[in-house]
């Protein structure tokens, strides 16, 4: 199963910030006992692997190596590839550039690395056989995507960030198999298309015969693409107890564990060199030291 997370944003409505805002830190994890900070993508990441994710593809802009640095080629179970959308395209184009990699038979999903939502296995709740959408239930839905659903769930229209919104639902991630996401692309690439959100598109395809389903499972839901949202999230996070699960560990992290426990072995080493002389041998450290 893929998951498709679209980081080429600039970020620019929590800017300046000296990074990728899908690093921002957003909550913690527990490391042998010290608590840790956490990059806001890793809650998106943890919730597709626990619904069956075993390969994820980034989709990056020029410019955005800190997130392969971080990351690198794995995290988990799950195998990590990286696409680059070579200039601002909108949603839509974002999710398509992974779009050849992936075979009609395989599950799909796409989630949003700069959210925080609970329940932690909502993707894992969705249906698998169709386009299926988690739905969140805010205060302002004009800011979002609101979904309108009939009583069996059916998706009927998705209003993107309209004042009259009909619907205090808003997709925060959804799913579906390989030969919708290829459906949606073949539409997406007709003339006079090209669509930017992927509400407008998917109302194309309902309109043409497509179904879509909204499940009503999230309880909560954050964005931290605003300071007043990066606040919500941690709240959310603090509100919410730990469940003690293991977390998969980025590259980053087991890189720099593996290098404190390196330096903690050579330090108990007999005969271990002075501090600044580290593996050199003892001529070249006394040399170092003045010649004495």
């Amino acid at each position: 199963m893929w998951g498709i997370i679209p980081a080429a944003g600039l970020g620019s409505r929590i800017q300046p910030l000296a990074f990728s805002k899908e690093l921002l830190p957003v909550g913690s994890r527990i490391e042998d006992g010290v608590e840790r900070p956490r990059a806001v993508s890793e809650h998106l990441i943890e919730r597709m692997i626990a619904a069956g994710a075993d390969k994820i593809c980034f989709v990056i802009a020029p410019g955005k190596s800190d997130i392969i640095n971080y990351y690198g080629a794995s995290i988990g179970p799950a195998r990590i590839a990286y696409v680059v959308q070579p200039e601002p395209g909108g949603l839509c184009d974002a999710i398509f550039r992974a779009a050849p990699f992936i075979a009609a038979e395989e599950p799909v999903l796409v989630g949003l690395p700069d959210t925080v939502w609970f329940p932690r296995d909502g993707l894992a709740r969705l249906p698998a056989e169709e386009l299926s959408f988690l739905l969140f239930p805010v205060e302002h839905p004009e800011h979002f995507d609101a979904v309108v659903t009939d009583a069996e769930g059916r998706v009927a229209e998705i209003q993107v960030k309209s004042r009259e919104a009909r619907s205090h639902w808003v997709w925060g991630a959804f799913r579906m198999p390989g030969h919708v996401l290829h459906a949606l692309h073949a539409l997406w690439q007709r003339p006079g298309r090209g669509d930017e959100y992927i509400g407008t598109l998917v109302n194309a395809y309902l309109a043409q015969g497509g179904r879509a389903r909204g499940l009503r499972a999230g309880e909560a839901y954050a964005d931290v693409g605003t300071l007043h949202g990066y606040r919500q999230a941690l709240e959310l996070l603090e509100s919410r107890p730990r469940d003690g699960r293991e977390v998969a560990l980025p590259f980053r992290v087991l890189q720099q564990r593996a290098a404190l426990r390196d330096a903690a072995r050579r330090a108990d080493q007999p005969g271990r060199p002075p501090h600044g002389a580290i593996g050199m041998p003892e001529q070249q450290a006394g040399a170092a030291g003045g010649g004495e």
